[in-house]
């Protein structure tokens, strides 16, 4: 897999018992630790990473079971749960010598980086979501045929067997399907990194799986419980989103705000990879929130 910058500095650090991430390191500066979402690795975050590394550390992970971390196998169901993802990462910035940093993510890891600012605020300093909606909320504003949009999350949240069988006969199809829909520009990621992505899934079709039904699982259950106990994110949080509050009904900055006491909401103009679409954009909205 190709590195996103000739001057990152790859790395493999233990974050678990038997379990290595692949990180790419840049910069100098105040820590901000960038995660991935689906269907991608921290590829995904080149445009911006080189841009924040002027004068941060910017350190850019594969998260478990994707890119080039390791994939270990989920034996009873919580080992890709975003709080052992989140502790990955809490472990991963330790190790690189920040005890505290600031935590930016998308898709997939925006879900990662939900869990960590819950259950580990004294070691994150700022927060950014880009285009989720925490576990609990998701799930309730999916509804009747509208929630065709996430045939993917249903279909993954089934007992092991079936999905993974039925994405490994069709990977690149599976996968690439939602680099086509998803992607509001038709071409914000070029042909080597579409490579890249389709690669990275085609090797990693278990654990991919394994992340998803941990968001119709356990995920579930660790929301529920911050939701009981009325647990907020103490940071100051900037969350990014596409306007899917107008075609599913929803509020959507009325949702963060019930989990985000000091929130930025914004709706933006891009697709989905708006970290590939609109790099600059993105780059400018994570500043300001370093600056709050």
């Amino acid at each position: 897999m190709a590195p996103i910058a000739a001057n990152f500095d790859y790395q493999r650090i233990a974050v678990a018992d038997g379990v290595a991430l692949n990180a790419a390191v840049v910069g100098s500066g105040p820590p901000i630790v960038l995660l991935h979402g689906f269907p991608q690795t921290h590829l995904m975050w080149r445009h911006v990473a080189a841009d924040l590394a002027a004068d941060h550390t910017v350190i850019c992970p594969d998260l478990r079971g994707y890119g080039e971390s390791d994939k270990p196998v989920d034996i009873d169901g919580t080992v890709y749960s975003k709080r052992t993802m989140a502790a990955d990462v809490v472990a991963l910035a330790g190790a690189l010598g920040h005890e505290r940093f600031a935590l930016a993510g998308h898709d997939r890891g925006a879900l990662v980086a939900f869990r960590a600012g819950l259950d580990h605020p004294d070691r994150i300093t700022r927060l950014a979501i880009l285009d989720v909606l925490p576990t609990l909320d998701m799930w309730d504003v999916l509804h009747g045929v509208s929630a065709a949009v996430g045939f993917h999350l249903y279909l993954m949240a089934q007992p092991p067997g079936l999905p993974e069988q039925m994405i490994a006969a069709c990977p690149d199809a599976f996968f690439g399907h939602f680099l086509d829909v998803w992607a509001g520009d038709a071409q914000p990621i070029p042909a080597d990194i579409r490579a890249a992505y389709l690669q990275a899934c085609r090797e990693a079709v278990p654990s991919i799986v394994a992340d998803y039904r941990a968001t119709a699982g356990i995920d579930v259950e660790h929301d529920q419980a911050d939701r009981a106990a009325g647990n907020q994110l103490a940071m100051p949080v900037t969350v990014l989103q596409q306007d899917w509050g107008a075609a599913l009904s929803f509020d959507a900055a009325a949702l963060w705000a019930s989990w985000a006491p000091d929130l930025h909401h914004d709706t933006v103009t891009s697709g989905h990879f708006m970290a590939e679409e609109a790099p600059a954009d993105i780059s400018e909205a994570l500043r300001a929130l370093l600056q709050r």
